[in-house]
């Protein structure tokens, strides 16, 4: 059934309206009433169950379609170990294509971040609707590939300003491990340095990772020597320079997939 991210309180026997997006959704994908869909609230809490929804739609209006909540299923299909990306802003639609695909690789979050070599740069209002496009470009992911959390798209800073924040990634800090891709020599390969801090030695919980990967040209100098001075590990792919928007993919796939 068609999958659909509803950011409205769910329950099951509930009739509802579906909000815009979802509905502009539901129109394209032409569907009609009795037509069964799969609604998901993507942001567990605050009295939401998580999981998905079962449901079928009883009215397809111009602007307006409305729906049945049926049975509620209890699935998650979250990576084992929660990454959290400070992704360098890259330029076009380069930058989408990495949400979309760090989307379905299980990134818990994102955090563009606005790097001395980034060649997009924004601000103000631009900077807004770029984090609202990107924010939609995470929720299509989740519907395409099964996801029921969508991943927080947070506002772009540079790296100094994230750093210091008290509240960069919520969830993450302050136990995560810190993990910077590097191309410079000495750099730790990704993988034993992630399983070297993987389990947290207070309670034996797999620590969530803190991810950053720069931008075209990577990070500078002082970029990565302010990561290494706030506790973040330089660590490496191997020996093949990947893109930027490759890099932080691979090291994604290294870290969620089974």
């Amino acid at each position: 059934m068609p999958r659909l991210h509803c950011p409205a309180p769910l329950a099951e026997g509930a009739e509802l309206d579906l909000p815009p997006g979802a509905a502009r959704h539901a129109q394209v994908l032409r569907l009609q009433p009795g037509d069964g869909v799969t609604l998901f609230h993507g942001a567990p809490g605050a009295g939401d169950p998580g999981g998905e929804f079962d449901a079928s739609v009883l009215r397809m209006g111009r602007s307006a379609v409305r729906v049945r909540v049926c049975a509620h299923h209890a699935i998650e299909r979250e990576a084992p170990r929660a990454v959290h990306l400070l992704a360098g802003i890259i330029a076009n639609d380069r930058m989408d294509w990495l949400v979309e695909k760090a989307t379905e690789l299980g990134v818990a979050g994102i955090t563009p971040l606005a790097a001395e070599r980034s060649v997009l740069r924004l601000d103000g209002a631009r900077a807004a609707r770029k984090i609202a496009h990107w924010q939609a470009v995470a929720v299509a992911a989740c519907e395409q590939c099964g996801r029921n959390r969508v991943p927080v798209v947070h506002d772009a800073l540079d790296l100094a300003r994230w750093l210091h924040a008290r509240t960069l990634c919520p969830g993450a800090a302050p136990t995560a491990q810190r993990l910077l891709l590097s191309p410079h020599p000495g750099a730790a390969p990704l993988r034993a340095a992630a399983a070297a801090g993987a389990t947290d030695v207070a309670d034996g919980a797999r620590r969530p990772v803190l991810l950053l990967s720069g931008p075209e040209g990577g990070l500078s100098r002082a970029e990565e020597a302010l990561a290494l001075q706030h506790g973040f590990v330089a660590t490496t792919l191997g020996p093949r320079v990947l893109r930027a928007e490759t890099a932080p993919l691979a090291a994604l796939a290294a870290l969620t997939l089974p």
